[in-house]
């Protein structure tokens, strides 16, 4: 079947696929995935728990799970399974009918002589490729990207409308990098001739008595950016270079839209950032690291394995491994509860303080001796 064609399966087959338990009428077909609500009759309607189920048309065919009984719903077909949501990743996989350059290298693509393009690659239009490229086999390249010198990627990349890949960029196997999305040229490393306003400000807690007029000056980006096999890049995604080593993307990590990854910054294995995260520079994250939406973190420090920040975490501090984080400076989850909770108790606290402080006043009047007046 042609790419962008919609994929049609037996529910007999994306059982099989799914790892899950065929119930009912297996040569039914699928060509599509639904809302319980809004299932026709060729969709299966993703109805993995009970408030889903409720909305389940009779007839019609289900992903459910384990332990649901399709009976009760009057379907024709299901699948029932044991883990609905990796479930869902293949299922979702299969049906997805998302347009893909046609097989081979499109005429008004420029590809440098010297580059090295793999069996089955196919490149679509106005895509530039510098010189001593190497792209792996089964690349899938969309209109107008551009990948620059002596960058090498692995085999069945897909890289999407208008990404850029910089110069000297390593790239493992089955990538994929989405719309403008970038891996950068530079990174941001500046000087001045003096010790920089916000370091210095930061040393002295604020306090700047010796104010002058200087210009940035760029340190230029000598290290490359070095990915791993298996990862993911979102839209505007931004990934900088190192300064002297390379900045490094470990395997089977996902990087969400508009997402920065400052110079030399080490981010380990099976990591997850989610939209809006920013690392900056020369900080090292450990593996299996979930960053919220909006998580900052400072530079030149360390995050362990396994931490999650909640999102809008702001970092400024190592981090221990094993740790779950939240708030603004980042602490330990259960600390932060606490301290929201305090915070709303301030205003009935304030208002105790304040009937205490009247009371008290009462009855100091009270006990303070009168006056005694002179007769004449």
């Amino acid at each position: 079947m042609a790419k962008g064609m919609t994929m049609t399966f037996t529910v007999a087959e994306l059982a099989k696929a799914l790892g899950g338990t065929l119930w009912g009428d297996g040569s039914l077909v699928v060509a599509g995935a639904a809302e319980p609500d809004e299932a026709g009759a060729d969709h299966i309607a993703i109805a993995t728990a009970a408030k889903y189920a409720e909305k389940l048309r009779p007839g019609g065919i289900a992903l459910l799970a384990e332990g649901m009984n399709p009976e009760t719903h009057g379907l024709l077909a299901a699948i029932l399974l044991k883990r609905p949501r990796l479930a869902l990743a293949g299922l979702t996989r299969r049906l997805d009918p998302a347009p893909e350059p046609a097989p081979g290298i499109h005429p008004m693509t420029v590809i440098d002589d010297s580059a090295v393009i793999g069996e089955g690659a196919a490149i679509g239009p106005f895509v530039t490729i510098g010189a001593r490229v190497r792209i792996g086999a089964r690349a899938r390249i969309a209109s107008h990207v551009s990948i620059g010198d002596r960058s090498v990627i692995g085999d069945d990349a897909l890289i999407h409308a208008g990404a850029r890949i910089a110069h000297d960029v390593i790239i493992g196997d089955r990538f994929i990098l989405h719309p403008n999305a970038s891996i950068r040229r530079t990174g941001f490393p500046l000087s001045r001739p003096n010790l920089r306003g916000s370091r210095k400000s930061a040393q002295s807690l604020g306090l700047r008595g010796d104010i002058k007029a200087q210009h940035w000056t760029r340190i230029h980006s000598l290290g490359g950016v070095e990915i791993g096999d298996d990862v993911e890049v979102g839209a505007l995604a931004g990934i900088d270079r190192g300064t002297i080593r390379a900045t490094r993307i470990g395997r089977g990590t996902k990087i969400d839209n508009q997402v920065q990854i400052g110079h030399n910054v080490i981010l380990g294995e099976d990591c997850m950032l989610c939209g809006q995260a920013g690392v900056a520079g020369s900080t090292r994250i450990g593996n299996r690291v979930v960053l919220g939406g909006k998580v900052g973190v400072s530079d030149n420090i360390f995050v362990g394995d396994d931490v999650i920040a909640g999102g809008g975490t702001e970092i400024y501090t190592n981090v221990p491994a094993g740790r779950v984080i939240l708030g603004s400076p980042a602490v330990k989850m259960e600390t932060h509860v606490e301290i929201q909770k305090g915070i709303r108790r301030l205003p009935r606290l304030y208002a105790q303080v304040a009937q205490l402080q009247e009371t008290v006043k009462k009855m100091l009047d009270k006990g303070r001796p009168g006056r005694t007046r002179r007769r004449g």
